[in-house]
């Protein structure tokens, strides 16, 4: 249920039936007629644009048709207790007390699908995707946190949903991981000192995963980097991802499936891939023109294997060999996007990070190239983590070697707070993490604020000795809600329409930015009763009246479904 939905039906259907004598000679299909909650000032439960949209196409003055509307509505429906016409000529409206009843009625009767917005589409969503080289960092959290959120956000409206990481096991930094091992293991069976390089990986972690090795491998005895190497790299990948898997479930994320940069090579994909683009003259052999900051007089030019990307809405067309004759990274991630749309998704979405915001256009021209744009490929970019404490920038112990861990977060913060301050930002925005603030329990900090809303109504639950599958009679005769009852109902009627938006523009963070508001709003309320009698929801063990039983009902179903959907806990006691 969307009473938002509801009501755009309802008054676009109306003045559909009425246009001869509202002078309406096109509707426009009611393009662009939304309904949404008006400001708080208005003290109205509904706004609609409709006679400003209407007005300016029939070029009819919006307020004198807005006027001609609100006659129409308060004739013929019987929702409205009250219309007026605000600023150009928007429609504020004031539901009936039978509307509101009615309203309730059929959210308590449909609570577990209550905001949701069914669609059965397959999606797949790829994130994290760090090297298998390391743990993960800080960085990589916003990623992960995100790209599952969005997942649950996702599957919350019925989709089939695989969330997949790209295991990037080829190459030379693999043969340097391996190395880097190597080396560990011979200082620590042989006491041969370790000696940083460049290519090399010098986390202390390079020192468990060596021990790990040795553990398992005891007849080995590592003389030869050249005759261990294929062992070394196998034994330090899996170890390596171990480590990742275990700091991804630690925040609460299991991915659905791992793929293997190497079996892409293996399995020659990049090569089915482009011979695909041939098929098609999507790939020439030819010159390119130097990178944009690039003298003409430095730039060598040379006879490559080259994408079209440009016809499909890239700056510049890409190359796809490098002069050595092995394929770019840009191919191999080619074959990898034809991999996925084999699969049959209708949606692919990629979770980035901060350094690949350049990468988006040519990856996504590949993909609309490759499924003759039947596929949907959406990028979305996460932008940096700055950690404070004490109001200054902040380091850990970076054990990791030259980044903070997603383990040294975790032992600081817990992971409730991690994931929902992680998401509390649109992900194209850099986040400011503050540690002092996270562990704060006060309004400051959302996700307390949030979680002590749902204890407080908890104990509300308990002492009535109910929950929120309690019968609600709502009697017309005498129905009222308080001004914060009112504030808390238009604000649970929101709910959908966050849903909504989060879900078609891949914008979670709309959900804890609108639990923190609507746990704001009850909390208030709650202090009201601690100042006035009045107030209190509770008279010797018994709840006042029935309405505010059923508006506190309504807050715990949109606060339990909105953190299922972030994946944070709700304690019943704080």
């Amino acid at each position: 249920m969307n009473i938002f939905e509801e009501y755009i039906k309802k008054i676009t259907d109306l003045i559909s039936k009425n246009k001869q004598s509202l002078n309406l000679d096109n509707l426009n299909n009611f393009k662009g007629v939304v309904v949404e909650s008006p400001p708080a000032e208005f003290n109205f439960d509904l706004s609609c644009n409709v006679g400003l949209l209407l007005g300016k196409i029939n070029k009819i003055n919006p307020i004198e048709l807005s006027n001609r509307i609100k006659d129409l509505l308060i004739k013929e429906l019987k929702d409205f207790e009250k219309v007026e016409i605000a600023g150009p000529g928007f429609l504020n409206l004031k539901l009936t007390k039978r509307s509101l009843i009615l309203n309730i009625n059929q959210i308590l009767k449909n609570k577990e699908s209550f905001g949701k917005k069914i669609s059965n589409n397959s999606y797949n969503i790829e994130f994290v995707s760090a090297n298998p080289t390391g743990p993960m960092h800080v960085g990589h959290c916003r990623g992960a946190i995100y790209g599952d959120v969005l997942a649950n956000l996702l599957k919350f409206n019925g989709n089939k949903v695989i969330k997949e990481y790209y295991i990037n096991d080829y190459g030379n930094q693999i043969k340097n991981f391996a190395k880097s091992v190597f080396l560990r293991i011979r200082e620590i069976k042989y006491n041969e000192r370790f000696i940083p390089k460049e290519d090399l990986y010098p986390g202390e972690y390079i020192i468990d995963i060596g021990k790990k090795i040795i553990e398992s491998n005891k007849n080995e005895k590592f003389d030869s980097f050249d005759e261990t190497v294929q062992l070394l790299k196998a034994e330090s990948l899996r170890h390596s991802m171990n480590l990742i898997k275990s700091d991804l479930k630690e925040l609460g994320i299991e991915h659905d499936y791992f793929f293997s940069e190497t079996d892409l090579i293996e399995k020659k994909l990049v090569d089915k891939a482009i011979n695909q683009l041939k098929k098609n003259d999507y790939v020439q052999e030819g010159f390119l023109e130097p990178p944009k900051g690039e003298s003409d007089k430095n730039w060598k030019k040379t006879k490559k294997l080259i994408f079209k990307s440009t016809l499909f809405g890239d700056d510049t067309d890409r190359a796809m060999k490098k002069s050595d004759g092995t394929w770019t990274y840009f191919a191999n991630d080619v074959g990898y996007h034809m991999d996925k749309i084999s699969r049959n998704y209708k949606y692919l979405i990629n979770v980035l990070g901060a350094d690949h915001t350049g990468y988006t256009k040519r990856i996504t021209a590949a993909v609309n190239a490759l499924s003759d744009n039947k596929v949907k490929l959406n990028c979305k970019v996460c932008q940096l983590v700055k950690l404070y404490k004490n109001g200054k920038p902040f380091k850990m112990s970076k054990r990791a070697g030259d980044f903070i861990s997603a383990q040294d977060l975790l032992k600081e913060v817990n992971k409730d707070s991690i994931r929902f301050m992680m998401l509390n930002r649109s992900n194209d925005v850099e986040i400011d993490f503050d540690f002092d603030k996270v562990l704060e329990k006060s309004k400051d900090n959302p996700v307390f604020y949030v979680q002590y809303s749902f204890a407080r109504i908890s104990s509300i639950f308990r002492t009535l000795k109910k929950d929120t599958n309690e019968k609600i009679n709502l009697d017309l005769e005498n129905f009222f809600l308080n001004e914060n009852e009112t504030k808390l109902l238009r604000k649970v009627f929101e709910w959908p329409k966050i849903i909504e938006i989060a879900s078609t523009k891949y914008e979670p963070h709309k959900i804890p930015y609108y639990l923190y508001e609507l746990a704001t709003l009850f909390h208030s309320y709650w202090s009201k009763g601690n100042k006035n009698e009045n107030f209190k929801f509770i008279e010797d063990g018994k709840i006042k009246k029935e309405e505010t039983l059923a508006i506190i009902i309504l807050v715990t179903v949109v606060i339990q479904r909105g953190m299922e959907i972030l994946g944070v806990s709700l304690p019943d006691r704080m």
